[in-house]
């Protein structure tokens, strides 16, 4: 009997779209010239980059000068944030102990390298920001800062409250900087009312390709170079561009704004169903940060505290992975590592950090059948 497999680890990264796969064949087949070249071979290249950006422009509405190819969400935060201390005189990065560590490890590198002040906001016991201490961090001082918080958390998955935290920033006149990885593709965005001046994206979180993103840098940032060695990029990003990853990254972008009331609406009840069947069949199970909630956290997963000793926790991911489970413990950055998970060390009692938690994560290619047959694995390991 073949072995079953279930795939829900789809914040980690997510099943490529066959068409997406079809269309980077044929970029690679077909279209081989340097985008920077002046011949035709090279012209029909650099058509196609440029109507990948102005295709991902039109639907977030943002300018298409506002669009920054790079090879992921960890570059462009790193971007972002290094232009944002040595180009636009911030002296003070305001972040949470739960972002993701293309943040965080950014920042701590910048406090060393650049002497810059580094606030962390209050998190409340779900791991929300504490407005009101946001906004005394924001009146400590005269310092120009940039505020970095991510718009969906990529293990608990609380949604955060955008319009306040724009809100906030602009009256304080500090740039807001958001990590959107696990966004981008999954909700909507208008750049143009937004008062966001810059985010990120990976397509491979939206059934494209690994190794291409892009930045969204509002226009008259004052930012400059990150990689220098070409004008690519409007002189962000110097390098030949990433071609094939480019028409994957639009395809999948695409794909996934013209489908997206649909999908969500299959995934969401995905998610549904798996809080309604682990309350039914595992009681004792609990819901981290808001995930268990529909409404405050996104459609996309829930990170689950299981009722198991420390000792049996030890074979759990072995367990799930020979019966064909795949699912994360923390987030994926974090595997080969035997630290836990910064983000739940943060919203967790030391009780609770005991036990072990998994992140399941669903995609347009998970079914309810699936789910079922990972509670019933689940149920069965802990009553063992």
């Amino acid at each position: 009997m073949e072995q079953k497999k279930v795939y829900l680890d789809n914040a980690a990264t997510t099943q490529v779209r066959a068409d997406v796969i079809a269309k980077m064949q044929k970029a690679l087949a077909d279209c081989y010239g340097n985008p920077s070249s002046t011949h035709s071979f090279g012209r029909s290249a650099k058509t196609v980059v440029e109507t990948a950006r102005k295709t991902i422009a039109k639907y977030l509405n943002a300018h298409p000068s506002e669009i920054v190819f790079t090879s992921g969400g960890t570059e462009a935060d790193n971007m972002i944030m290094r232009s944002a201390v040595r180009d636009l005189g911030v002296k003070t990065i305001i972040t949470s102990k739960i972002e993701h560590h293309a943040v965080l490890h950014t920042a701590e590198d910048l406090v060393g390298e650049y002497g810059i002040a580094l606030k962390f906001v209050a998190l409340d016991g779900f791991g929300n920001p504490d407005y009101g201490d946001l906004e005394a961090l924001l009146r400590q001082d005269d310092s120009k800062k940039l505020v970095s918080l991510m718009h969906v958390n990529n293990e608990i998955g609380n949604i955060i409250d955008m319009e306040k935290l724009c809100a906030l920033c602009k009256e304080h006149s500090a740039l807001l900087h958001s990590d959107t990885v696990q966004s981008i593709g999954h909700y909507e965005w208008d750049l143009q009312e937004s008062g966001i001046d810059f985010l990120t994206a990976a397509s491979h979180k939206f059934h494209g390709p690994k190794g291409v993103g892009f930045a969204f840098v509002r226009k008259n940032s004052g930012l400059k170079a990150f990689i220098s060695g070409g004008s690519q990029e409007r002189g962000f990003r110097g390098g030949t561009e990433s071609f094939h990853n480019i028409v994957g990254l639009e395809t999948s972008f695409v794909a996934a704004y013209d489908n997206l009331e649909e999908e969500r609406t299959y995934v969401r009840g995905l998610k549904q169903h798996f809080i309604q069947g682990m309350a039914r069949e595992i009681p004792d199970a609990k819901f981290n940060g808001y995930s268990g909630d529909m409404d405050k956290s996104t459609y996309t997963l829930v990170n689950v505290s299981l009722p198991v000793s420390e000792q049996k926790a030890l074979m759990l991911l072995f367990h799930l992975d020979l019966k064909g489970i795949a699912c994360s413990k923390g987030s994926a950055c974090q595997s080969g590592s035997d630290k836990g998970s910064h983000v739940l060390s943060e919203i967790l009692s030391e009780e609770d950090l005991r036990k072990p938690s998994l992140r399941f994560s669903f995609s347009k290619y998970n079914t309810r059948e699936e789910l079922d047959y990972v509670i019933g694995v689940l149920k069965d390991f802990l009553a063992s």
